[in-house]
């Protein structure tokens, strides 16, 4: 396993980073099974877990914090928030009104009185940055986290965020979770960048580009993936993006073949690769996918590998663009941008 230094906090965490969003009725695994893959991921030298307080409705953090029961202080612990948590309009966003209660519940679920990175799940429009930051940096300062991030930022508002801190005096973003694949590289023009020249840490999630990069979607094979069960549209090849996906994994293979490599080796060491990124989250819902995805722990891509993937998919493309969960809320809702 290799470490990083997590943007220019001094904490030290592993370039692969084992993610939560599958533990729990999201991936239908049971405690015995979410115990077992965190048990075998801190064996291997995984050493940041990262989870949500929307993961299943808490039930993710719930699991988490009874799997790291006992052994907290070897574990880089993370959580989120900000997506909704019930019908109730105030419970989500990042006003200090919500941010302080959602705190407080994902620290019980955790069972734990502090987190090592609280992230803003995503940007909130309505709540300015200044209200957000002057609530994480009052956390901070109580001890109940030690660092916070934003996750699936635009550019543009990371780069405002950070000014807005600099402005009222307050603590700043130190990383940014960007959606990252071989599949969706758009987070290359701007986002990572941007995430380098702040020195924030980058916690890359869907490296396996929702399991298209896993070795399980391929021409003429039928679609059983976990994901592809409630979210069938992101694997009807019928469509013109995902047909573009699997011509673009069928050449990926064939990368991957001649580089001796599984898909998922390829993948995860792709990700790994840019240097704006401290680790890439894994999100294995079984031991056996998470032993599949740590055999990518040691990988490094050559240059002519990594130019390979170039010729596939272009630096800075998106193939499902449509699918991007950072693109500005102008581009998505007319009446921002018409007079």
């Amino acid at each position: 396993m290799q470490y990083r230094s997590l943007g220019r906090t001094g904490v030290q965490v592993s370039s692969l980073a084992l993610g939560a969003m599958n533990f729990g009725r999201i991936g239908r695994t049971t405690q015995d099974e979410v115990t077992a893959i965190v048990d075998a991921a801190l064996e291997a030298g995984v050493n940041l877990i990262d989870t949500a307080d929307a993961y299943s409705g808490g039930e993710s953090e719930e699991m988490v914090g009874r799997a790291v029961a006992g052994r907290r202080d070897d574990v880089v612990l993370a959580t989120k928030a900000g997506m909704p948590m019930g019908e109730e309009r105030n419970r989500r966003g990042g006003s200090r009104r919500w941010l302080v209660t959602a705190l407080d519940d994902s620290l019980r679920r955790l069972g734990v009185d502090h987190v090592d990175l609280y992230q803003v799940h995503r940007w909130d429009p309505s709540t300015s940055d200044e209200e957000t930051l002057s609530v994480l940096t009052d956390l901070q300062r109580a001890g109940k986290i030690r660092s916070f991030g934003s996750s699936t930022f635009p550019a543009y508002r990371i780069v405002q965020a950070q000014w807005a801190a600099r402005e009222h005096r307050l603590s700043r973003y130190v990383t940014e979770q960007p959606s990252y694949s071989i599949l969706q590289r758009g987070v290359e023009a701007h986002v990572l960048p941007v995430a380098e020249e702040y020195g924030l840490g980058v916690l890359a999630w869907s490296p396996l580009a929702s399991g298209w990069l896993s070795g399980a979607v391929r021409e003429g094979r039928e679609v059983t993936t976990n994901r592809s069960t409630f979210m069938p549209q992101r694997f009807d090849t019928a469509l013109p993006s995902n047909r573009a996906r699997l011509d673009a994994v069928e050449q990926l293979a064939k990368v991957a073949d001649d580089a001796g490599l599984t898909m998922i080796q390829l993948a995860l060491g792709f990700v790994t690769a840019h240097p704006a990124v401290t680790s890439a989250l894994i999100g294995p819902r079984t031991p056996d996918h998470l032993h599949s995805q740590l055999a990518a722990a040691d990988v490094v891509l050559s240059g002519d590998v990594l130019d390979a993937i170039d010729a596939v998919v272009a630096p800075g493309v998106d193939l499902a663009a449509h699918e991007k969960n950072d693109t500005p809320p102008a581009l998505l809702d007319p009446s921002l941008r018409r007079r």
